[in-house]
């Protein structure tokens, strides 16, 4: 049998195998068999909660692209702190508090949404469903919370725009060198109407992600081993592989081309980041931003003060899902200190570790006015798409509200230090 990919990576015109596969040859019934066996694989598998997801993902897509998602930098300790140090928090639970009518909705930058919740932004997530990005961005809508799309996103933010409106659209931009290119991003922006600007200021250099190397994402014959892990797995590659394209980079189509796909993606990241920025590089970013910005990627508390005095709206304390840099605290833990460095100045928003309501919940106790979902939604939108955003919201809602019952809080207001048993520290 004789292998051949037309193009480079998972953005080629066409994908064959040969000999070629007739509708009325054995390999073809076989093949349909096969492809039968894994749909109902899939089909009898339960989702009852949101971390249920991580799993039908797994099952569903190539190795690749579960692994980019699923993995952090070096050995992985601060992405295993997130979860661990998240569930760790104690809840003081109360009884008879008389909260019959829970009420999750809350305001956030003069908005007000049904949850205390953002999907956060997420490259390539039009790679793990059918122009992923726009079936997310649907799901948020429908459920009355913001979606950020990430600028390295494979649909343009006019393409979300489109398909779901900017009530809810929040845009991410990196730190990049092109600064007449990142004007242009803003512009572009503000043009769509925006809502929000997401600063991510952690990611100056790309993080030592070694499940890539291993997983075929980048490494030695990347482009080869994809298209053997997407054989694998028909559904996807029909889905995505064949009918999710093109594989371009949407916000970067005017400085890579229409031909962009995966291996531009790793390259962009890699040469176009700016490890030379200082607080006072952001200035022109607050000038020419008149809407609400929100720096991305802040620990430490003294971070959190300059992101104040630049004129900042929030921050989001985050390291990046265990991302970047192995061996920092998880977001519970840097949180106190920096809610209370800052909690007066501008809203604190966390994300990094957050699987369940619960762990909302949770973050709000410590401090946060609001949650960024990562991991979480996009394992959902691989395992079922729009709709697997749409359960997992419904998920999320449903745990915060049994968590606050037995937590004694009939308002999102209400969730505060004193629903723990001890402060993390």
């Amino acid at each position: 049998m004789r292998l051949r990919a037309l193009g480079a990576g998972l953005n080629a015109d066409r994908l064959e195998i040969y000999p070629r596969i007739t509708p009325n040859s054995a390999a073809y019934r076989t093949s349909r068999a096969a492809c039968g066996a894994r749909a109902a694989k899939m089909a009898v598998m339960i989702i009852s909660s949101p971390r249920d997801f991580r799993e039908a993902a797994r099952r569903r897509l190539p190795r690749f692209l579960f692994d980019y998602a699923d993995g952090g930098a070096y050995n992985e300790s601060t992405l295993q702190r997130n979860v661990t140090d998240l569930a760790d928090v104690a809840l003081r639970q109360r009884v008879l508090q008389g909260c019959g009518e829970i009420d999750l909705k809350t305001t956030l930058f003069g908005q007000q949404q049904s949850l205390p919740v953002i999907l956060g932004p997420v490259g390539i997530a039009g790679m793990y469903r059918r122009r992923g990005e726009t079936q997310a961005a649907r799901a948020a809508k429908a459920a009355g919370v913001p979606f950020c799309l990430s600028t390295v996103s494979l649909c343009s933010l006019a393409e979300v725009a489109r398909a779901a409106g900017n009530q809810h659209l929040w845009f991410q931009l990196y730190v990049i060198r092109d600064r007449a290119f990142m004007r242009d991003l803003l512009q572009t922006a503000k043009a769509l109407g925006v809502k929000a600007l997401v600063f991510t200021v952690d990611m100056p250099v790309p993080g030592a992600r070694y499940r890539d190397a291993h997983s075929g994402m980048s490494g030695p014959r990347a482009p080869l081993r994809r298209l053997l892990q997407a054989l694998g797995k028909p559904g996807w590659a029909w889905d995505v592989g064949i009918n999710g394209r093109p594989h371009q980079l949407g916000n970067l189509e005017p400085v890579l081309g229409k031909a962009s796909g995966l291996n531009d993606y790793m390259g962009w990241l890699g040469a176009n980041f700016d490890p030379t920025i200082f607080w006072k590089d952001l200035d022109w970013i607050r000038a020419g931003w008149d809407g609400p910005l929100i720096i991305k990627g802040v620990l430490d508390p003294e971070d959190a003060r300059a992101a104040a005095d630049i004129g900042a709206d929030g921050i989001v304390v985050s390291n990046h899902g265990g991302r970047q840099l192995d061996g920092v605290l998880s977001s519970t833990r840097a949180l106190p200190a920096v809610v209370e460095a800052v909690g007066d100045r501008l809203t604190i928003l966390a994300d990094s570790g957050v699987r369940s309501g619960l762990d909302v919940v949770r973050m709000l106790a410590l401090g946060a006015k609001g949650v960024l979902l990562g991991r979480a939604w996009v394992f959902a939108l691989a395992a079922r798409g729009e709709a697997g955003v749409a359960q997992l919201l419904d998920l999320i809602a449903r745990e915060m509200r049994v968590t606050m019952t037995l937590t004694g809080a009939r308002r999102i207001a209400d969730i505060n230090r004193s629903n723990l048993i001890q402060s993390v520290r």
